[in-house]
């Protein structure tokens, strides 16, 4: 009887490897951000750069860390990449907010926070696309 539930076990975790790397991925995308929100904000303190470019910059951050996270955390994954990267993307920017906003010390839920989440869902999915065929053609 327990040789049988070690098996079920077993299955359950190889059955579903797909959220192992979109957790790996959301994670490595979040700590990504941030470490360049840090030095973004140490160049702020100790330069002359205009509030108007900070939004941008925090834009570039976004999708460079999906970026990176969408590439590392999908670096064994060979198929399902628009939809692992959408949903890296998605759940980074969720996890960004509540993060920065904890940081930050208020919640302001509007508009913005949606098109964040379009923003992040669509360039994770490029990149899902872009990383999982890389792959492929390197093999």
């Amino acid at each position: 009887m327990k040789l049988k539930t070690k098996v079920n076990i077993q299955n359950a975790k190889n059955k579903n490897p797909l959220i192992g790397l979109i957790a790996k991925g959301t994670l490595i995308a979040l700590c990504i951000s941030l470490v360049l929100v840090l030095v973004f904000a140490f160049l702020l303190k100790f330069t002359n750069i205009s509030d108007s470019i900070i939004s941008p910059i925090n834009q570039v951050i976004k999708g460079v860390s999906i970026f990176l996270g969408v590439f590392i955390g999908l670096k064994k994954c060979k198929e399902l990449g628009l939809v692992s990267g959408l949903l890296i993307g998605f759940v980074y920017t969720i996890l960004a907010f509540l993060v920065f906003s904890i940081l930050s010390g208020r919640f302001n839920f509007d508009i913005t926070l949606l098109t964040d989440c379009v923003f992040g869902a669509v360039i994770g999915a490029i990149c899902g696309i872009i990383s999982v065929n890389i792959k492929k053609s390197t093999n």
